[in-house]
């Protein structure tokens, strides 16, 4: 049975014990994604940022806030899994310092920010007999050779083995279109439709993938 990792949601980066950064990321396409991978007879493990979603049922889930944590729970989760889909939306900075408790109301804030670790760059530097799988999200009023161009040097550079792309419309909503380009340069796209539709094809393709990829060592 293979063993599916699946990052999910947004994360927090917290300011102080009340405000924090984030983004729109339901979580939706996650758990989507682990719903099909389960379905399709894989052991899955989620680690999820904060949603509103009620998690797939047979699915393990680790609740996570940061993009600290979330790495942490995914570097934990890797060793045993064969394919990974970080579909989580991460926050691309965190403040340097949290600050305690609420402060005071100011007339203006000057944020010092950090970048936050590349979570699935940093999960492909691992290595093993698995499948990476990344997702890209580009503005609508990008065009597609400039969106694929984008995505290839992410899926490139990161080191990923599939890249999914779509748009920011895609945020929120119960449907995608979507677009997937491989490591050898091949294109793979579908219509619009539903976020499961979408979830159970992404999730046949990656495990073809694993299975072409690497055959049972013989015994």
């Amino acid at each position: 049975m293979p063993k599916v990792l699946v990052s999910a949601g947004p994360t927090r980066e917290h300011l102080d014990d009340v405000r924090f950064l984030s983004n729109g990321s339901t979580g939706r396409m996650g758990y989507q994604v682990a719903a099909a991978a389960r379905a399709a007879g894989c052991d899955v493990v989620m680690v999820s940022g904060p949603c509103q979603l009620e998690p797939p049922a047979g699915v393990s889930v680790v609740r996570v806030v940061s993009a600290l944590d979330m790495l942490a729970a995914c570097e934990r989760a890797l060793p045993t899994c064969d394919v990974v889909f970080a579909v989580a939306a991460v926050a691309d900075h965190r403040p340097r310092l949290r600050q305690p408790g609420k402060p005071p109301k100011a007339e203006a804030y000057a944020l010092d920010l950090v970048p936050n670790p590349d979570i699935v760059a940093t999960l492909a530097r691992a290595g093993g007999r698995r499948v990476i799988v990344g997702f890209s999200l580009d503005a609508t009023t990008i065009d597609g050779l400039q969106q694929q161009a984008r995505a290839r040097d992410k899926l490139a550079r990161k080191g990923l083995d599939l890249i999914v792309m779509n748009d920011v419309s895609a945020l929120g909503s119960e449907h995608s279109a979507v677009q997937v380009l491989d490591a050898e340069g091949h294109r793979h796209a579908q219509p619009l439709q539903s976020k499961a539709d979408t979830a159970r094809w992404l999730v046949d393709l990656a495990l073809h993938r694993w299975r072409t990829r690497f055959p049972p060592r013989a015994s």
